[in-house]
């Protein structure tokens, strides 16, 4: 066989390969629509690395009404109104770190974070960052936002090990995640930006200070009609499907 028919070959296989994978990631993406991420890689280098691996998915009506809201105050108050990304964060990100590049500032939102999490690996890079607006595009319209609320408060990285609202809760305050005081939940949101540095009981002082603050937006939010619709768990076309 000569060389041009061998790379002609390869090519053709290459492309088969591209094709399964690419119908695989569309299968998963619409199982996670109702079933929970079996592990993600952030979870797989949490056990491998000697942080362990506590978790105990739960529905988002199981939460009770505190720890998604504060999660929402704290990381997205935005969630409900976009459609994944909030380019004006972004573009106030990219404007900081072009003057100030040893700080770099974030603008995820809760989608690009899910992406992140259960599709993908931590870390900066143009071809991650690509592949996890690919994802958030697809959640947004395969999962709607209830569903992406639920698995982030169940995948995302709370604790030294400790993954999700249901785990974290027993973890810190050795109780149900449905019974969390309004100050528990704030104070386990302030801990997420870095959940191995901190304290969240008893609480170091960035995150008491942080955990006020949470509060603050919580009582600023409260009457904000569709963060709370979605946390009743009411269908409405404009953010659930």
């Amino acid at each position: 066989m000569s060389f041009s028919a061998k790379a002609k070959e390869a090519g053709g296989w290459l492309k088969k390969i591209v094709a399964v994978l690419f119908v695989a990631q569309l299968v998963y993406i619409f199982i996670l629509k109702w079933v929970d991420p079996p592990i993600t890689v952030t979870q797989l280098v949490s056990w491998a690395t000697g942080y362990g691996l506590k978790r105990d998915y739960i529905s988002l009506r199981d939460m009770g009404p505190n720890a998604p809201f504060a999660v929402l105050c704290s990381e997205d108050q935005l969630f409900p109104d976009h459609n994944g990304f909030d380019i004006k964060s972004i573009q106030k990100a990219l404007e900081n770190n072009s003057k100030a590049k040893a700080r770099l500032r974030g603008a995820s939102t809760l989608s690009q974070q899910v992406a992140k999490n259960v599709f993908l690996w931590q870390g900066r890079s143009w071809v991650r960052k690509g592949l996890e607006a690919y994802f958030t595009f697809m959640i947004e319209h395969v999962w709607g936002k209830q569903r992406i609320l639920e698995v982030y408060m169940n995948v995302t990285e709370m604790g030294r090990g400790v993954f999700g609202i249901e785990a974290a809760a027993q973890y810190y305050f050795k109780k149900p995640a449905k019974k969390l005081l309004p100050v528990e939940a704030a104070r386990i949101a302030a801990n997420l930006p870095n959940p191995k540095k901190y304290k969240v009981n008893p609480a170091s002082e960035y995150i008491a200070r942080r955990g006020n603050w949470v509060l603050q937006q919580m009582g600023n939010l409260r009457g904000d009609e569709d963060i709370q619709a979605m946390l009743r768990g009411e269908k409405k076309k404009k953010y659930d499907k």
